[in-house]
């Protein structure tokens, strides 16, 4: 087919998530590629928030635990995110961040496990994972061993000794996507429970947990749920483990009856007893909008698209800057998340570049450019656009602008 700007605009008339678009705030000029790292705000969710402020907490003050349904949030939003998720709405809550919540599951996993004493993961997974998990081997010292293994080896690297296999069904670099029902299959045939990180996946491509058999999972709020900056994360445990999940985090939330103001605790029944502190109110209202609008939309649609626009992206580049990148992504779209990663040595100044003109992804070090496709508003003209600057960036040599040299705090 032509790759025109005129064909991509009929893409766009013919597009069934057209009508989402307009349902985010994105200002004219921006196109932008982020929402795998933050997704646009929603247009509702500046209603909501001002409603929560203004009405609820300025006019119930404290009743609004009661009167507003402050206190069943977490459990609401949890079964919005398992409709998308493809668990029971018993199955997930929405609590905490991904940090806490990794560090939770994963704990409560090697206490289901006794005897065993490997966690096994992958080199390059995102570094929270790893972070956390050897915050875990140094609590638990001789009682855990981290077996971080290339994703070609972690079959082999599964045994007697496996507790927990815990990895990232898309990775945040690459996109590159693990089979999760073959892996979780592995893992259960070694007697290992299977976590797995979400947060690349939840609502950007068709993420089935029952049907794979995943034990645990655990998934940000910010990125394709559109829930705002450190918006509260999710976690998820298959129901038929929940009556033996402890979590380390004893919190008050946690507790049979957090009310009866015991002083010992019992946990509650079901996910509940992976609560913590306090809800964040505003910041679980403002995710409620983000997974409705997201639940709202159809699943094979959203995932068409997005399998659309890497197509698109990844050809466009090739074409306009033959041999000036590296992929490193997969090509196979099936294989790849809603994003698409080139290499470049220049990348960090190449992307300030970019962002200068108005095209918003982003940089990973070393020298990976990466590009997320939020398919409810990102169109085929976006992508098309991004390219052309791209290609005139590069080929003006623009990049190489002292204002781009400087990394921010933030890449």
């Amino acid at each position: 087919m032509s790759l025109d700007r005129a064909a991509c605009a009929a893409l766009d008339r013919d597009d069934p998530l057209a009508e989402f678009r307009d349902a985010f705030e994105i200002a004219d000029g921006v196109i932008y590629l982020d929402g795998n790292s933050l997704g646009a705000l929603p247009k509702a969710t500046r209603q909501r928030l001002a409603d929560v402020v203004a009405r609820e907490w300025g006019g119930e003050l404290i009743r609004g635990w009661n009167t507003a349904g402050w206190i069943t949030l977490p459990q609401r939003v949890g079964a919005g995110i398992a409709s998308l998720i493809g668990a029971e709405a018993d199955e997930v809550i929405a609590a905490d961040s991904t940090s806490v919540n990794l560090f939770k599951l994963a704990t409560a996993a090697l206490a289901l496990r006794p005897g065993r004493r490997v966690i096994v993961t992958e080199p390059g997974n995102f570094p929270t994972d790893l972070y956390i998990l050897q915050g875990v081997r140094d609590l638990l010292g001789d009682r855990v061993e981290l077996r971080v293994v290339e994703p070609d080896h972690i079959e082999q690297a599964l045994d007697a000794d496996t507790a927990l296999l815990l990895l990232t069904q898309v990775h945040y670099k690459t996109g590159r996507i693990h089979d999760m029902a073959r892996l979780t299959a592995k893992a259960h045939a070694a007697g290992a429970l299977a976590l797995w990180d979400l947060s690349h996946s939840a609502g950007a491509i068709d993420v089935d947990l029952n049907a794979a058999g995943a034990d645990l999972a655990v998934g940000c709020g910010y990125k394709y749920l559109n829930g705002g900056p450190g918006a509260p994360a999710f976690l998820y445990a298959a129901r038929r483990h929940q009556a033996q999940l402890r979590s380390p985090l004893s919190g008050w939330m946690g507790h049979a009856a957090p009310f009866a103001f015991g002083d010992d605790y019992a946990p509650a029944p079901g996910i509940e007893r992976m609560l913590c502190g306090t809800p964040p109110i505003l910041g679980l209202a403002a995710l409620e909008v983000g997974v409705g609008i997201m639940a709202s939309a159809d699943r094979r649609a959203v995932r068409a698209k997005s399998m659309a626009l890497g197509d698109l992206f990844m050809r466009l580049v090739e074409e306009s800057c033959p041999g000036q990148f590296i992929l490193h992504s997969p090509r196979d779209a099936q294989a790849r998340g809603s994003q698409v990663s080139f290499g470049h040595p220049e990348g960090y100044a190449i992307m300030q570049a970019l962002i200068a003109r108005g095209v918003i992804g982003d940089f990973r070090a070393p020298d990976v450019i990466r590009f997320g496709f939020a398919p409810l508003y990102v169109r085929y003209v976006d992508v098309y656009d991004a390219v052309a600057h791209l290609k005139d960036i590069m080929d003006s040599g623009a990049w190489q602008d002292a204002a781009y040299q400087t990394r921010g705090a933030v890449t």
